[in-house]
């Protein structure tokens, strides 16, 4: 199977909030799930996203569900890698948030 490789970068408007460590991972890829790294990263405030998917022609979902997260939780100077395995946009904004609480209480 041919995977798909998505790259964005996104930035919340004002103030931002970053994780305080270096890595966070949460996810299982699996049963429709995924895997989400988070690393902070000096980026100006600004969020690169790496995504690898089996799933091609949803690059513009992707990119919204990007964006209405970056913008909901003011976050930035991240560097996320998502490795998807065939996940409902739901699924992925609800991991996207699991990951960032995670990565900002330093859950392992």
């Amino acid at each position: 199977m041919a995977l798909h490789e998505m790259n964005f970068t996104l930035h919340a408007d004002g103030e931002i909030e970053t994780i305080p460590r270096d890595w966070s991972h949460t996810g299982v890829v699996g049963s429709g799930d995924m895997e989400i790294l988070m690393k902070h990263a000096d980026l100006s405030g600004k969020v690169e996203v790496k995504i690898v998917t089996p799933v091609t022609g949803f690059d513009h979902v992707w990119k919204m569900v990007l964006e209405k997260f970056v913008r909901e939780a003011k976050t930035g100077d991240l560097k996320i890698e998502i490795n998807d395995n065939n996940a409902t946009p739901f699924i992925v904004s609800m991991r996207l948030k699991q990951a960032l609480i995670e990565a900002k209480e330093g859950i392992r």
